[in-house]
């Protein structure tokens, strides 16, 4: 659980609220629900079309990452890949057969599978690198999706700002309806604005570091794959990889 998202979101929204309090505004004067349907109607929209459905649906099953990031543990990673090398050195490549089934993250089963087929380092090292930077490319394409909804949002509470104007010079000769109409005008572009600079793009720059956190995962689990099918000392092995750790 990433308590800092939370904590974030909440105090946007409170800033927010507590300044418009303190100016001696009113809640109900941000509460505007046509404005609220413009721009994040139109937003999304403008994203659906941007966006291809692969890339869409898997930015969908990436979003969590910004409230519950993957569980990232390094250290552990290090121990287990220098327990893999000092296998290796005992009973040999195929002794790290055993290990394929018990292992749960793809990636690395991958590795110790191509160690174990007796593939040579730098057969190895290209094969994990193109699933490393494919992975790397899919999981970006969430962080890219937050990013054009951030994009998009503060143009579409333009809109909004510019039909709720359009709204008022049709109704100059009632003024019951001016002060809706200027409401929804202001409060759009509120809600563009503060939902691109609150929300979309914070939540996009999360997930690219949550992206790029697993990304040198993988990267420490192919350097140690490639260190045992190079055949070098586990300590050694070991030292190598405590980098990944400064």
């Amino acid at each position: 659980m990433d308590f800092l998202s939370f904590s974030g979101i909440l105090l946007g929204i409170l800033a927010v609220l507590g300044g418009n309090l303190l100016e001696g505004g009113h809640l109900a004067s941000l509460v505007n629900g046509p404005a609220f349907v413009i721009v994040l109607g139109g937003t999304s929209g403008a994203i659906l079309l941007q966006t291809p459905i692969p890339v869409f649906l898997h930015a969908l099953k990436t979003t969590h990452w910004v409230f519950m990031p993957p569980k990232i543990e390094l250290e552990s990673q290090i121990k287990k890949i220098v327990s893999w090398s000092a296998l290796a050195r005992k009973e040999g490549l195929l002794g790290l057969e055993g290990l394929l089934n018990e292992e749960a993250d793809p990636f690395a089963r991958k590795g110790l599978q191509l160690l174990v087929d007796g593939n040579e380092a730098d057969a190895i090292r290209d094969s994990l690198d193109v699933e490393m930077q494919s992975r790397l490319q899919r999981d970006m394409s969430c962080a890219k999706l937050f990013d054009g909804m951030g994009g998009y949002s503060p143009t579409v509470g333009i809109i909004g700002a510019v039909m709720g104007l359009i709204h008022v010079m049709q109704n100059l000769s009632d003024p019951s309806k001016l002060g809706s109409g200027i409401a929804t005008a202001f409060v759009a572009t509120i809600y563009g604005v503060g939902l691109a600079n609150l929300l979309f793009i914070p939540m996009a720059n999360k997930i690219k570091a949550q992206s790029h956190a697993v990304a040198q995962a993988r990267e420490l689990i192919l350097e140690g794959i490639i260190s045992i099918a190079e055949g070098e000392n586990p300590k050694n092995i070991e030292m190598k990889l405590m980098g990944f750790l400064e």
